[in-house]
């Protein structure tokens, strides 16, 4: 992610007592929390000025449910093998997929390569700068396009991933966690707190989010390390404990998501077709890895042939 100069600072009122109202005055959060990011936010590859748009992009895809520590070695590797999308849409899709390694949710893979040959294909080989075009890219959604123009273009667009959303429900709804998925309240609120700078949004953006990773974390938040503490609505109420559905836990054991992907690290590792019978011993019930490899199959992850061989995609 490549931020913007540092902004001017300037005063605004207190959201607790401005005559203005609460929502009028949220402009007080983005001083601090800016300085707080100048000062403590993580050199990261994808935020170097050398990244470029591409790196940004990959990045994000990357770091979808995937923490950092796991997706710095992928994202090395990947751009030095692919530094632009024009290289990485000339291979197969499946060089994606065997380069993507033990990310997880590996279809993000496929949507990159997508995204990747789109972008050589309608715009010479560059990352679009104009939001409506990223969001037209196959792959990528509202949240994608808004990151990219926000960090690799220094655009206005509210981004709002968990870190974003969860440091808005506790500093303005007062809230201990965002809801389950993010509702249209949450995009009216992130757009209304938006500074009316570009760059000063840009780098908003960018501070949010670090400050919901680093600091304002699911659990064991560190208020006393926040910069927004005194104007955080959730700590003036006294951190009220979750009243929402309860949060959805992150399972792996056992389940498809599990079997799917030892079916693919086998496939990863090969350079030829492998035949089901190899596909077999990674998992020992019958009816779950059948059904793993044909969601595989009809995901586009892999690629079946004749006599009964599977292999990564060659399209």
């Amino acid at each position: 992610m490549t931020v913007p100069t540092k902004p001017t600072p300037r005063t605004a009122p207190d959201p607790r007592t401005s005559p203005e109202g609460p929502l009028r005055a949220l402009p007080a959060l983005h001083d601090p929390a800016i300085a707080w990011f100048d000062d403590h936010a993580r050199d990261l590859p994808w935020r170097r000025p050398e990244a470029g748009p591409w790196g940004v992009m990959v990045s994000e895809f990357m770091l979808q449910q995937t923490p950092v520590s796991r997706v710095l070695p992928v994202y090395e590797q990947w751009l030095a093998r692919w530094p632009r999308p024009a290289d990485l849409a000339k291979e197969p899709s499946g060089e994606a997929v065997r380069a993507w390694g033990r990310l997880g949710y590996p279809r993000r893979a496929l949507r990159l390569h997508g995204a990747a040959v789109a972008i050589a294909e309608r715009h010479g080989g560059d990352v679009p700068a104009e939001h409506a075009q990223l969001l037209a890219l196959p792959g990528i959604g509202e949240y994608t396009a808004a990151a990219v123009a926000s960090f690799a273009y220094g655009q206005r667009h509210a981004v709002l991933d968990t870190n974003v959303r969860r440091v808005l429900a506790r500093a303005v709804a007062g809230t201990q966690y965002p809801p389950n998925a993010t509702t249209a309240a949450e995009r009216k609120l992130a757009r209304a707190l938006l500074p009316q700078d570009e760059a000063v949004a840009a780098r908003w953006a960018a501070a949010s989010m670090e400050l919901g990773a680093l600091v304002c974390t699911a659990r064991n938040e560190r208020c006393e390390r926040c910069p927004i503490a005194s104007l955080c609505a959730w700590r003036l109420a006294g951190k009220p404990a979750h009243e929402g559905p309860p949060r959805r836990g992150q399972t792996y054991a056992g389940t498809d998501r599990q079997v799917r992907g030892k079916l693919l690290a086998v496939l990863r590792e090969a350079t030829v077709p492998v035949p089901q019978a190899v596909l077999n011993r990674v998992w020992d019930e019958p009816v779950q890895r059948a059904r793993a490899l044909d969601g595989l199959v009809s995901d586009g992850l892999v690629e079946p042939l004749p006599g009964g061989l599977y292999r990564l995609p060659h399209v």
